[in-house]
């Protein structure tokens, strides 16, 4: 299926990102200059079999400001999902990071994409 591209659209996208290493910053949006990003969801399934699980989701403002949207909270329990509801906006190079104290999971972004290249 072709998405869209140039100036003016505006596509629904996906994000997926596996979790291989405990306490490693990932970055799941790479902002692009002349974009607008407007996150949906965050879903985050912890695929420990025991252990609860930390997160952290944050936005760094132009690739350089850390801006923490998430941190620490909630404990997520083991086999379990949390799911961040709450809509906000990326603009240009804006980037999407998450990280977590296991490495055992995943982080699955839902988000709206407007180009006005």
């Amino acid at each position: 299926m072709a998405i869209p591209s140039g100036s003016g659209t505006e596509v629904l996208k996906r994000a997926a990102l596996n979790i291989t290493a405990a306490d490693g910053d990932a970055k799941i949006i790479d902002g692009v200059a002349n974009h607008i990003y407007t996150v949906l969801s965050i879903f985050v399934f912890n695929d420990h079999a025991t252990d609860n699980a930390e997160i952290e989701i944050y936005v760094n403002e132009s690739a350089t400001t850390p801006r923490k949207i998430v941190e620490g909270l909630p404990l997520i329990a083991a086999n379990s999902t949390f799911v961040w509801n709450d809509k906000f906006v990326l603009t240009g190079t804006d980037e999407l990071m998450v990280n977590t104290n296991k490495d055992n999971g995943y982080f699955y972004v839902s988000y709206i994409d407007q180009d006005w290249t």
